[in-house]
Order: structure tokens, then sequence, then C-alpha cells
């Protein structure tokens, strides 16, 4: 039976014992009894495990220590609670108590969607590369923007942004993936809908009135819910992983606590060069790399293998789709009037005094396009009046940092508080000593700072209101009374004073 069963004999005669003793467990041969004993996980260590991260031994210390001041009963063994974490607690929850909801996310079970048909859906997505890239003398990491069919695996458009992106960069990649002409093509048209993850870039007004425009629906899916658009997410592991580890600069991800080191002699790449080979990379995923899912086949071939119809937006009605609209203006002999500043054309002569349109892409603002009000008719680009030179510009920022350095370091300076090194339990002490005097000076300058300080209320005095009025206390304190008040018009008698006017009456709450 042992041999049969591939057990030892001892465990059988264990069994046989236990039958003896108790029928029911003849019923199933091996089972642990349910003795009402057995420590089992409680709300208590559930809290504590996620407390100390999944620590055994910690969250033992903290229930002895309870025990101790007497404030629970005494825990089990450590073996023992490390049975009932097991028994009681899946593997999903022992993870996700001890590295978060990423980590028991890991444990779940997900459902594959459906392969579907090119444009049916596509998924976009922020990233930001790990590389570090020179821009303008500085070690920055760009971000990219892009938008993947998630029948085919293809890229079909991107951008590439030096810092924080923002609906511009949406924009941008949008009118690279949906044109189909050199050098986007040959992926692209209209999709039927886009994935977002509730990023505000791809929910903001201009890039929902873009795809309103363009017939496109959005998907805006729950937040923390990377799963739900898995193909973008895959793109963007794949892609630090294939292309961007090999790159100098590379920020490798570094361990809990630290800072990303790289060599100090390093030569990062400019800007425009990683974009080249970011574009070359891609190029490469959709000709010849060939994912799993596609079966051999590279995005290109699963493209061409698919016979849906296309939709397509010619350029220009695309670039006024994905365009920000200001509202109406009126154009003068100075141009047009946008946020402040004029904006002139060649094409504004003889044209002044029409209603105009004006249209622009955010962050851009060098230059706007220009409609007709009433038809609707394309007019042209209109420049900033004026512009400085980059010279100009570049002075200016330099001048802007610096005064931003100086500043932050004064304040930093002025509000740095040191305190005492402790070797024994105690309250902080903090450092610097400051005398009474000095204490009441700096408070009187802050004060003398006050914008209602400043604002002199009673550098001119006001004239005496007539003898007949009834005045509150607090407004005749501060008139003038050399000025004589003069009798009101219409009245031939003189006026006599009230005795009620230096008392305010009960409902007067001190306004005039």
């Amino acid at each position: 039976m042992a041999q049969s069963l591939e057990v030892t004999e001892r465990t059988v005669w264990r069994w046989l014992a236990a039958a003896e003793r108790d029928e029911s467990a003849a019923a199933e041969p091996g089972a642990r009894a349910q003795s009402k004993d057995r420590f089992s996980v409680t709300p208590e260590v559930r809290r504590l495990l996620a407390l100390w991260k999944g620590n055994v031994a910690a969250v033992h210390r903290e229930l002895s220590a309870r025990a101790t001041k007497g404030e629970g009963d005494p825990p089990p063994s450590i073996p023992t609670l490390h049975r009932a974490i097991q028994r009681d607690l899946t593997p999903g929850e022992r993870a996700g108590l001890a590295g978060g909801e990423r980590a028991a996310r890991k444990h779940d079970v997900f459902l594959a969607r459906p392969r579907g048909w090119r444009n049916q859906v596509w998924e976009t997505d922020h990233m930001q590369a790990p590389v570090l890239v020179d821009v303008d003398g500085r070690a920055r990491r760009p971000w990219i923007t892009w938008f993947i069919d998630c029948a085919t695996n293809a890229i079909t458009g991107l951008a590439v942004t030096p810092v924080h992106p923002s609906r511009e960069s949406v924009l941008a990649a949008l009118r690279s993936a949906v044109l189909r002409e050199d050098p986007y093509g040959p992926f692209g048209g209209l999709p039927e809908k886009v994935r977002v993850d509730r990023g505000k870039d791809f929910l903001s007004r201009t890039v929902t009135a873009a795809f309103d425009l363009l017939d496109v629906g959005v998907e805006d899916l729950p937040a923390y819910t990377p799963h739900l658009k898995g193909t973008v997410e895959g793109l963007n592991r794949c892609v630090e992983g294939m292309f961007m580890a090999a790159l100098p600069g590379y920020a490798r991800q570094p361990r809990p606590g630290k800072r990303p080191s790289r060599p100090k002699d390093e030569v990062l790449m400019g800007f425009e060069d990683f974009t080249a080979r970011l574009l070359d990379w891609t190029r490469w995923w959709n000709t010849e790399h060939r994912p799993a899912p596609l079966r051999g086949r590279t995005p290109l071939q699963a493209w061409q293998d698919d016979a849906t119809p296309l939709r397509d937006v010619p350029a220009t009605d695309l670039w006024t789709f994905t365009l920000e609209d200001a509202g109406t203006r009126t154009l003068t002999t100075r141009g047009v009037r946008f946020r402040g500043r004029d904006y002139v054309g060649a094409w504004m002569t003889g044209q002044t005094g029409i209603q105009v349109r004006i249209r622009f892409m955010p962050h851009h603002d060098h230059r706007i396009e220009v409609y007709h009000a009433a038809t609707g008719r394309y007019l042209g680009a209109a420049d900033l009046a004026g512009q400085a030179t980059e010279e100009q510009v570049s002075a200016v920022r330099r001048a802007r940092a610096a005064r931003a350095r100086r500043l932050k370091k004064d304040l930093e300076a002025s509000q740095r508080e040191r305190y005492a090194a402790a070797t024994r339990a105690g309250a902080p002490q903090r450092l610097g000593a400051l005398t009474t005097a000095q204490a009441g000076a700096e408070l009187a300058q802050a004060a003398g700072t006050g914008m209602s300080a400043l604002a002199l209320p009673d550098l001119i005095a006001p004239a005496a209101p007539p003898a007949g009025w009834r005045t509150p206390a607090s407004l005749a304190a501060l008139t003038t009374p050399a000025r004589p008040a003069a009798a009101p018009s219409g009245s031939g008698e003189e006026s006599v004073p009230d005795p009620r006017a230096a008392r305010p009456s009960a409902d007067e709450d001190g306004d005039a």
C-alpha cells in the first residue's frame, strides 16, 4: 500500500492508528485535523506584515513586545507563524503585503484580448527614456510619446521631447501616426479607438477636440491598470532592453535608495543623435523584428496581410484639426493681436478690418495660423513681430537661470535650521542664538514690507462731512475739520449739528 500511494510505511501506520481512534479520519487519510487552538492569521497580523514589508521575524518581535506590555496574547513561535502565513495567505497577498500592488499583480491571471484588425484599436503612452542626453549643455532624460497598433504591433507614430511632454507632444505624435505619406508610411490612417490611461495631456481639451473632429473614440482606462493597455506597456519594456541599454548615458536602474551612477568621462549623445537612433530602431521594429504574438511575421507583414480599408486624412486638414482654437480677432494695421503680442504676415496686405480666427500649436508661440472667421478659409501663417534673436534669447535665459539660482541660495541660507547632534534620547535642540533686539528689528522690518502697510490709506485725509450727516466715530476721527461743512442743497435753513452724529447707531458697522 505504501508503494502504491508513494508514501513511507510509517505514514500508512500513522493513518491506520488515526482511523482506529476516529472513524471519520478514514474518509480522508492523511488530512490534518482542524484544531480549535491552531493559530491563524488575524487582521492585526496582516497590518503588521504590511508595516514591516512582509518580515515575519519583525512581526514576531512586535507581537512579543505587545504581549510583554500586556496588550495582547503571547505569539506562537516563528515557524508556527510562518506556517500560518503560508497557509492562510495566497502568494499574491504575501507579495502585496511585502512589495505593494505592483508585486501582487504578478500573481494575478489576465485574459488576452482578441487580435482584431488593423486600426481597430491604438494604445498611446508617455515614456521617460532611461538615457541621459545632452540638451543645450545639460544632461536630460527625454520623453517619448508614441502610438502602437494593437492588432499588428506596429509603431504608427512617435514624438520625442527633450523635457516633460505636453499636449503638443501628443498632437505631434498623432499627426505622424495618422499620416501615411513619407517618411511616416505605410502605417497610419485613422483608428476606430485609442486607449489612454487618464493622462492629463491625452485628456486635455485640445487633444479631445482633435479626436472628436477626426471621429476617433477615446477609451479612458481606470487609474493604475497598466495591464489594460499591455501592448504599449510591453513596448516600453522592450525598447529599454533591446535598444536603450546599449546607448551611452544609459541610466541603469539603481538599488532602492541609491542614485544612478555612470562613468565621469562618459560622452553623452546629442538630442538629434538620440532621436535619429530611436527612429532607426522604430523602423527595425516595424520591418525586421518578429514579435512572438505575430507567429513569425513582422509588423509590416501583418499590416500588409490585413485587407481592412484605411481612413486617410489630407495633411492640410490634419494640421488644422490638431491645432488649438483661440477664437476670433480683428485684423488691424499692426497685424493680429494674440496674448498681448502682434503677429504679422505678408498675406495681410489689403486685408485690414476683416474678422479672422486664430489656431495655434500649444507652446509654439512664435507662429500662429490664421483662418477667415466667416468662411473658414485658410489665409496663412503669421509670425511674431519683433522677435528676439537666438543670442538675445540665450542671454535672457542665462540671466533668468542665474537669478533663480541666486534666489534659491539666499532662501535656503535664510531658512536653514541647524540642530545639535544628540547622543541620548531627548527633544531636538535648535541652534542659532538670537537677542530680543534682533528679533524685534527683524519683525519690524517684515511688518514694514506688508502690502497693507504700503497702501498708505491716510496719506490724504478726507474732508469733514456736513454737520447734519450721521458720521461713524471711526470715520469722524480721520477727517480734517478745517474745511467748513456746506449746507444741503435745496434747503434755506442752516444745518444744525445732530447730537447723535458722534454716536454710531447700533446697526452701523463702521462703513460711511
